[in-house]
């Protein structure tokens, strides 16, 4: 049988993907301050600490490495139910295929920072919370804290966006059309459905509301159009949002102009109504201008019923935060994703002086992103370590503002590497910490450069080696 090169790529990318979760499956046992999960049904008391972190991303991380770091001493243990770390930040370029990228470049062992930083992991999955007794319980057993660290992430609202759909479907959905926006197989199984592709569409969506890190759907429409470019796939990738907003907006839409013309769409006021995997066709509600403003001036809309064929769907659903939050009974606010209300411009919960939380639960308004985590993990850090001294902490005085607390990059195309910014300055007022974003152009009057692409790669080197060296 005769191979062209697309046939040979495919089988070569099903091949690496195949490795790839074998290695990952079989891993070796991880060194001794990793505990081994109970039988579910254990429900002893394993150990009491000082700290318990419940969720080993970017946050938790950091607050584990930074409390280690102030204190050796300080009793300090991480909870996480996932074998191995997984980035979403930069990922988005592994589905781009840009030079020297591979699943290596994103996923991370966790017993390397265990060793060197000295603090514990629980590898289990949390089932329950109980505050007023200071237990955290897993399915291996029952940890006691005497502080509680929240930073377990988002999941998936499907129930509420699809609130017709059976759990089969849902599950079919999860399956065949992956979110990839929390860290795990998804990514793979995205990865395999864009290499294994022939000709055709590939769309999008994107959720509505609070969702983790509002650049990644764009960012990643720029990286598989970069991927079909490369690999001469004939095909258009079509964004499908429920609103006109797009993160760092006029940056992404100068990007798809001039790299891709009209092979990215972004279609605005977009609902979807369903999904059809087998039959690879999507169907939704776009609100259009009829060109008629109303008695106020703002366009009168009117409803098209639409649906459109697929290569590959990217359905990225709404995002809640991680069912812990709802375990461990701190108030949230009222929308639907449900964060964490905050002790005023603190990283101590409103509901319990004893529960911190950090990452995508945070009721600030900052940006959800990997390099806003680390930053409120530094906070939080020093917030419990004047807890255990008996004093209060405050965020400084001498500055209300920091600049650029937060860098968020975003890869837009390849050969050359091209990448977009927007930067954050955090303030606050005594109640909530702010964050004002900025996407800044180069010399050149343009917002992509190939010298932010440098800087996505570099800040990528070095957030990863701050937390696992």
């Amino acid at each position: 049988m005769n191979m062209n090169r697309r046939d040979a790529i495919k089988l070569g990318a099903i091949s690496v993907a195949a490795v790839a979760v074998s290695t990952v499956a079989n891993a070796a046992p991880a060194a001794a301050p990793v505990a081994v999960a109970a039988p579910a049904c254990e429900k002893r008391v394993l150990a009491k600490h000082q700290i318990v972190v419940i969720g080993g991303g970017f946050g938790g991380l950091t607050v584990a490495k930074g409390l280690k770091k102030k204190d050796s001493k300080l009793d300090v243990l991480v909870i996480e139910k996932n074998d191995t770390f997984m980035s979403c930040p930069f990922s988005n370029s592994y589905l781009g295929k840009l030079e020297g990228l591979n699943l290596g470049t994103f996923v991370f062992d966790y017993a390397q920072p265990v060793s060197a930083h000295g603090y514990g992991m629980l590898k289990s999955e949390v089932i329950g919370i109980n505050r007023e007794a200071k237990e955290v319980h897993t399915a291996a057993g029952i940890v006691e804290y005497d502080i509680l660290v929240l930073a377990p992430g988002i999941d998936y609202d499907y129930e509420n966006q699809f609130p017709t759909f059976s759990k089969e479907k849902i599950a079919d959905l999860q399956r065949n059309a992956p979110g990839a926006l929390i860290p795990g197989s998804e990514h793979v199984a995205l990865d395999r459905m864009l290499k294994g592709m022939d000709d055709g569409d590939v769309v999008i969506t994107v959720p509505k509301g609070k969702f983790r890190c509002p650049p990644a759907p764009f960012e990643r429409a720029s990286m598989i159009a970069a991927f079909m470019k490369k690999e001469d796939i004939s095909g258009k990738v079509i964004i499908l949002n429920p609103t006109a907003e797009i993160a760092k907006g006029a940056a992404f839409k100068e990007a798809w102009k001039e790299l891709y013309g009209d092979n990215v769409v972004h279609m605005d006021f977009c609902t979807i109504d369903d999904v059809d995997t087998a039959g690879k066709t999507i169907s939704f509600t776009q609100k259009i201008s009829t060109g008629k403003k109303d008695a106020d001036g703002f366009d009168i809309m009117k409803e098209e019923k639409k649906s459109h064929k697929y290569a590959v769907l990217n359905l990225i659903p709404n995002n809640k935060s991680n069912s812990v939050i709802k375990m461990s009974g701190v108030e949230t606010t009222s929308d639907s994703f449900g964060k964490v209300l905050m002790n005023g411009c603190s990283f101590q919960t409103k509901t319990d002086k004893n529960v911190y939380a950090v990452g995508d639960v945070v009721g600030h308004g900052i940006p959800p992103s990997g390099q806003t985590a680390v930053w409120a993990g530094h906070q939080c850090v020093e917030e419990i370590i004047h807890q255990l001294q008996g004093k209060t902490y405050e965020l400084p005085v001498k500055t209300t503002t920091v600049n650029a607390g937060n860098v968020c990059y975003s890869m837009v195309g390849d050969k050359p590497e091209e990448a977009i910014m927007v930067t954050h300055d955090f303030s606050w007022t005594g109640t909530v910490i702010n964050g004002k974003g900025n996407v800044p152009k180069g010399p050149d009057g343009k917002f992509r450069s190939t010298a932010t692409a440098k800087a996505t790669r570099d800040w990528y080197r070095g957030i990863m080696a701050d937390l696992f060296s």
